[in-house]
């Protein structure tokens, strides 16, 4: 006798496929958000601040220690 926990519910499935098709509609909606956010304050920030830019990269890259003689 087969039992009744392993028969695959259609309703179950059903609801399943629904939240999933949200969920991905959802992710896909913050994704394209996220990037026009990061793009503009790129563009932003390299219009209004490029020296700003400019020292926070350097600050990045840091300085290189001298080499000391052996």
């Amino acid at each position: 006798m087969p039992s009744t926990w392993l028969k695959s519910n259609p309703f179950m499935s059903m609801w399943l496929s629904a939240a999933n098709r949200i969920g991905g509609s959802l992710r896909g909606h913050a994704t394209a958000h996220a990037k026009r956010q990061v793009s503009a304050a790129v563009t932003a920030g390299s219009k209004q601040h490029p020296k700003l830019w400019a020292e926070a990269v350097a600050a990045a890259c840091g300085k290189t220690r001298p080499q000391r003689k052996r």
